[in-house]
């Protein structure tokens, strides 16, 4: 008999405890609802998105799967003040792949007049240098053009040791070559768990999606990719959406000085 009451007690007990947690986590998830519903975001119908007021630079990122894109369309869209003053651009991926519209999007994103960038997918279990290499060979920056990006998003079955390694011989070669300091993307949480400390010296492009105000990273950045559902005319298929944190004087700062001719 003492036996079955003290089963009822922990049954009792286990039940009141999930019942609090559960409090917990719908007061925590009405908390953000509301913190989400007063942060300064104005929703629009011709981009498909909500987009944080306050950034007066935004941009756009591609890729292969953006297909065949219309740059002077895009270049002409214009939203109450808000148009595509950047795209950031996919170049190579790993030690020898080129994305296959990469030529055709580098040559039409600067034939409109939208300022520019390249970046690297990388892959961890490949090596840094030659990965650096790939990016170099393919890519010709020219003054005016964003720095080169480093996208690092996963570390597959490579340590922690040896993605920072890797990655810092990538950065290292591809500033030796162009003379200036790439950017590091990734998201907010690969970036805490994975790189910290390590590279908070490099411009960081953070990912971290349906922030109402910013992304949640505790050091500085220059770009936040803040929705990858957007809308853009002269694009068919949906795109990510990314603000510049800074003005025109501070991102005219960080565009190239200086670089191999084309």
């Amino acid at each position: 008999m003492p036996s079955k009451r003290k089963g009822k007690s922990r049954r009792r007990f286990v039940l009141i405890i999930s019942t609090l947690l559960l409090l917990l986590f719908g007061g925590m998830m009405f908390y953000k609802w509301i913190a989400y519903r007063k942060a300064k975001l104005t929703r629009y119908k011709e981009f498909g998105i909500a987009i944080p007021d306050g950034f007066g630079i935004h941009g756009i990122d591609v890729s292969r799967y953006q297909h065949l894109i219309a740059w002077e369309e895009v270049k002409k869209m214009e939203v109450w003040n808000i148009k595509m003053g950047f795209a950031f651009i996919k170049a190579t991926e790993g030690i020898g792949n080129m994305d296959p519209q990469f030529r055709r999007n580098w040559q039409k994103c600067r034939e409109n007049d939208i300022i520019r960038g390249a970046y690297h997918f990388f892959i961890p279990t490949k090596d840094g240098k030659l990965q650096a290499e790939n990016f170099i060979d393919k890519v010709k920056l020219r003054p005016g053009d964003l720095p080169p990006v480093l996208d690092v998003e996963t570390k597959l079955s490579a340590s922690p040791a040896a993605l920072r390694r890797e990655v810092k011989r990538w950065l290292d070669v591809v500033e030796e070559h162009y003379g200036v300091k790439p950017i590091i993307y990734t998201n907010a949480d690969f970036y805490r768990q994975y790189l910290g400390v390590d590279f908070d010296q490099y411009p960081l492009w953070v990912a971290h999606y349906y922030e109402p105000r910013q992304p949640r990273i505790g050091r500085a950045w220059h770009f936040w990719q803040h929705n990858d559902s957007g809308q853009v005319n002269g694009i068919t298929s949906k795109v990510d959406f990314n603000v510049f944190n800074g003005d025109s004087a501070s991102f005219r700062a960080l565009l190239v000085p200086g670089a191999p001719e084309e």
